[in-house]
């Protein structure tokens, strides 16, 4: 990782040049096996919630519609048994695997830049027949690039309402799509800013359809970018800090050192977080401060009269106050507290369906939340009251990745097995798996395609 160059005082005419030189000197064989490690974690994940979301009507609707558009057989559909042009498989596989919000996040950006990069680049791996190693390293490249920029215009982007992981992981998609490419220096910042120009997202939608959609139109702008660069297209090369670029159109923020310096621990992926509840990641800090009170303190939950929950008020993302659907509560902190202190389990993609419960809504009418500066998105204090008034306090931080990444990848691994198996079935699904552990020593990406793109076990899920 470089430092910031002599001279470098506002970035102007440079920083996006030096980020991409940056990204497309990333290479396989100096990367450190940690960070191969947490790459090859997120496609995992990025696969295993795809799967589970094959049923979802947005996953559903989404490739419909792709379906009856037509067009050249390119790249797989995740489970489905046509394929289409490499466009719609971006857009596709990027939306069903954000649809159940149970995908990785990184909260420098902060967003979902699995899903916004991988369909991009397994779409384009395997209509070039790419090797698994230049995908692991192109998809760093791109990660890193996104997180980059993600502390260059933080907090000001998000707080303006920007849904990171559609604004900027659509420039993570476009630099790895560049990086498999081979794109030359200019070509590949052409390609940042045709993607910039096409950055769009609202927090406004979370809880709603449009929130997945973020992930495939990321995807499918970065990849569309990076392809109309290679065949000459031009943008702006300076597009992150000219007048009226990215940086300045889309918040008050230009942290400059940051966006140029490594992190603390070397690169961004390495502060990758995967998800073990399935819902926003600010509502997960909650869930365990709850789960901690309970065990530290056998709570009953008849017992308890109130739930205080304390968050930042960056947390308004997942302040739905009365969800009353699967969506709005994977967004309210309300509804996962009630979740939590009933006991039911976070981690199951069928809790979320029963949200109106009565014992659900009964213990919801209990949480209180209130939202202070000051505090991350990751921090939450909880105030459990019992009804003889006695209390017990919890705060937790959920921001913190896992340091043993070999039991992370187990984690991984299991969950993927846990939430995919009824659509894939257990002979498939070993088959994947297998694939997935030995994925960088795969002359190509093209069986492990084939196998995604085979129908769900259930028919009425595809």
């Amino acid at each position: 990782m470089n430092k910031v160059p002599d001279g470098f005082a506002d970035g102007s005419g440079m920083l996006t040049r030096f980020l991409v030189e940056r990204a497309l000197d990333t290479r396989h064989d100096v990367l450190p096996a940690d960070v191969r490690t947490v790459a090859r974690d997120c496609l995992v994940d990025w696969l295993g919630c795809a799967f589970a979301a094959l049923g979802e009507p947005v996953s559903e609707i989404i490739a419909d519609s792709a379906r009856e558009e037509g067009g050249n057989a390119q790249a797989t559909m995740l489970g489905h048994p046509w394929r289409g042009t490499l466009a719609q498989a971006a857009l596709v596989n990027g939306t069903v695997s954000h649809a159940l919000d149970y995908d990785d996040v990184n909260l420098s950006v902060p967003g979902h830049m699995s899903v916004a990069i991988l369909p991009a680049l397994l779409a384009l791996a395997e209509h070039r027949g790419c090797s698994p190693v230049d995908v692991i390293t192109a998809f760093v490249a791109g990660y890193e690039f996104a997180c980059a920029v993600g502390v260059l215009v933080e907090p000001a982007h998000y707080a303006n309402g920007f849904h990171a992981t559609a604004t900027i992981g659509c420039l993570g998609a476009a630099m790895a799509s560049a990086h498999l490419l081979e794109l030359p220096t200019l070509q590949a910042c052409h390609a940042v800013g045709i993607a910039a120009t096409q950055a769009a997202g609202l927090k406004a939608m979370f809880g709603s359809m449009a929130k997945p959609l973020h992930a495939g139109l990321a995807a499918q702008a970065g990849l569309r970018a990076a392809s109309l660069a290679k065949k000459g297209f031009v943008s702006r090369p300076d597009i992150l800090e000219c007048k009226q670029g990215f940086a300045k159109v889309h918040g008050a923020d230009f942290h400059l050192e940051r966006a140029v310096s490594a992190p603390e621990s070397g690169f961004h992926i390495l502060n990758n977080l995967f998800k073990f509840h399935a819902a926003c990641y600010s509502t997960h800090s909650t869930i365990e401060a709850i789960a901690l009170l309970r065990h530290a303190h056998g709570i009953d939950a008849n017992a308890v009269s109130r739930i205080d929950i304390v968050a930042g008020e960056g947390c308004s993302i997942c302040n739905i106050q009365n969800p009353a659907t699967a969506l709005e509560a994977k967004f309210s902190l309300r509804a996962t507290a009630a979740f939590a202190m009933l006991g039911i389990d976070t981690g199951s993609l069928q809790t979320w369906d029963r949200v109106t419960d009565p014992l659900v809504a009964a213990m919801l009418e209990r949480v209180e939340v209130k939202l202070v500066p000051g505090m991350s998105l990751s921090d939450a204090a909880v105030t459990v009251v019992h009804g003889d008034g006695k209390q017990a306090t919890m705060t937790y931080d959920c921001g913190q990745p896992i340091a043993d990444k070999a039991a992370q990848s187990a984690k991984v691994f299991k969950k993927f097995a846990a939430i995919s198996q009824h659509v894939l079935g257990d002979v498939r699904m070993k088959r994947i798996l297998v694939m997935l552990e030995s994925f960088e020593h795969q002359d190509n990406v093209l069986g492990l395609m084939r196998l995604c793109g085979e129908p769900p076990v259930d028919p009425q899920r595809g």
